[in-house]
């Protein structure tokens, strides 16, 4: 049986590791970027840290902060008609989950027009065209959606969540800093941190799982069960673990089974 293997063309981990967004940028002949986040993380500052190394560098770029959490089609039309009304020519996504998952849902849409209607999305995407270039910046040690093919989108007239799974999504370069995670607040660092944990349990006993999904969910599994408290407490180094257990427990992996995204099942909060 052959077994299949996704990467971003590029991943950066370690702390300062945005640092090396502009190279990237520049290298790689970009014009103007769309920032899609939310307004905690403009609020807060973290933002901040991206588009100001940006201004230095004279990348021009533009915002959408008007994600919410599960983050519902309206939230993907709305971000879309700002970035096709942008002149960007790729997008920055900044935050959890839900800026992340927002970003991959644009950034197919606008190179697959016709999947317009969101929720022609659902399940194995069949898309034909590689999304906009994604460049992923997390900021919660979680759901590792910067280095994976799956996005969830909440259908508000339906009242149901749904999942899309898509080679064409994954981020062209991952910038996994912790300095992004640390303004954290103690119980957001739990919540996204036992979702990890709890991934990395399933990708381990899944019957998808081979040799080398093993070998990176057991590490995983040790590394975060290891420095899910410290990093709560505030421990700086228990943190960059953190970031660094949640991006082993997806890298190069299809086979985990997601039962709390496929099943709405709570793993990271109490039910």
């Amino acid at each position: 049986m052959a077994n299949r293997m996704i990467l971003n063309e590029t991943a950066w981990f370690g702390r300062g590791a945005v640092g090396a967004l502009t190279d990237e940028v520049k290298r790689r002949g970009y014009q103007k970027a769309l920032i899609v986040t939310d307004k905690t993380l403009v609020q807060c500052g973290v933002v901040a840290k991206v588009t100001d190394k940006m201004d230095a560098a004279g990348l021009a770029w533009a915002i959408y902060d008007g994600v919410v959490p599960n983050p519902t089609i309206t939230v993907v039309k709305e971000g879309l008609g700002v970035f096709q009304n942008s002149g960007a020519d790729y997008l920055i996504a900044i935050g959890g989950g839900s800026p992340q998952d927002t970003c991959k849902a644009i950034g197919i849409i606008s190179n697959n027009p016709e999947f317009a209607d969101v929720r022609s999305l659902e399940g194995l995407s069949p898309t034909n065209k590689p999304s906009v270039p994604i460049l992923a910046i997390p900021t919660t040690a979680g759901t590792a959606a910067e280095v994976t093919i799956n996005y969830v989108i909440t259908d508000e007239e339906k009242r149901r969540k749904f999942v899309c799974v898509d080679p064409h999504d994954i981020p062209q370069v991952a910038f996994i800093d912790a300095d992004m995670m640390d303004g954290m607040p103690p119980a957001l660092k739990a919540a996204t941190g036992v979702d990890a944990l709890t991934h990395a349990i399933e990708g381990y006993i899944t019957r998808g799982a081979w040799a080398l999904t093993d070998a990176l969910h057991i590490k995983a599994i040790e590394i975060i069960a290891g420095a899910l408290r410290g990093s709560v407490a505030g421990d700086k180094d228990a943190g960059e673990e953190m970031a660094l257990g949640s991006m082993l427990r997806v890298w190069l992996l299809e086979c985990w089974v997601r039962v709390g995204a496929w099943y709405g099942a709570s793993t990271g909060r109490v039910l």
